[in-house]
């Protein structure tokens, strides 16, 4: 049977009640008045205003809720029938309490068609997606051209290392390596001969500046290049 009254999203509960639910109970706490599944003109609601035994029920007709499974305390299933008969029944709709929430379990026609709604829209989408693939030839015919995609799915596998190291730097980290370089160079400065008068500068080898840092000194000796002085030397000349 249908949801006439679409209350399949609904919910209910009662926290006042929740502590102390279980199979005796659960009817009771199922009929109050703010429960929007609860029927007020059930057969239910006349036996308690009686206050007659439950088991009157089965010598009534017309609407009424029944228990008709229970796993305490966590799910109960109350199921709403229309009695013929103290033998025959209707089942009009069916409700289960889950830790105190009472939520109305859907019918056989509502998850047909929430199945069939949700396969069509994935259908649906699927079709608008391959649609921007379709191309036409006069000489080729209908073609699919998915080179946009294999384009996009090898830009997402790129690995991370092949990028260039100013892309993946900061600005923060620029500045960082700008001030080490400047720290080492004004603990450690170029070192340069001092050549003839008049003559260009020759920088020192590599290796040499390796090996004096290393040590934390330069060495004096003819094979090293002399820095105590900062004037260039004068060739000295034969006196006549």
């Amino acid at each position: 049977m249908a949801d006439p009254n679409g209350k399949l999203h609904l919910s209910w509960h009662d926290t006042a009640w929740i502590p102390f639910l279980n199979h005796t109970n659960v009817l009771d706490y199922f009929s109050q008045r703010s429960n929007p599944f609860y029927d007020r003109t059930c057969n239910n609601e006349l036996v308690k205003m009686q206050r007659l035994d439950r088991a009157a029920l089965d010598n009534m007709t017309g609407v009424q809720f029944e228990l008709i499974h229970a796993q305490d305390p966590i799910l109960y299933v109350i199921r709403k029938i229309h009695r013929n008969s103290p033998t025959q029944v209707t089942p009009l709709a069916s409700y289960y309490v889950l830790n105190g929430i009472v939520y109305q379990s859907p019918d056989v026609q509502s998850v047909v068609n929430s199945r069939l709604f949700s396969a069509l829209h994935h259908i649906n989408k699927a079709f608008q997606e391959i649609q921007r693939h379709a191309r036409y030839h006069p000489t080729k015919g209908h073609v699919w051209d998915f080179q946009e995609d294999q384009e996009a799915g090898r830009k997402s596998k790129q690995k991370p290392g092949t990028e260039s190291v100013s892309t993946q730097a900061s600005m923060m980290q620029h500045q960082r390596v700008h001030m080490l370089l400047g720290n080492l160079t004004q603990r450690f400065p170029h070192l340069v001969t001092q050549p003839e008068n008049g003559s260009r500068p020759v920088p020192v080898s590599s290796t040499t500046v390796v090996a004096s840092v290393a040590r934390g000194k330069t060495k004096s000796d003819s094979s090293t290049v002399k820095t105590e002085t900062s004037q260039p030397l004068a060739k000295k000349t034969k006196m006549p």
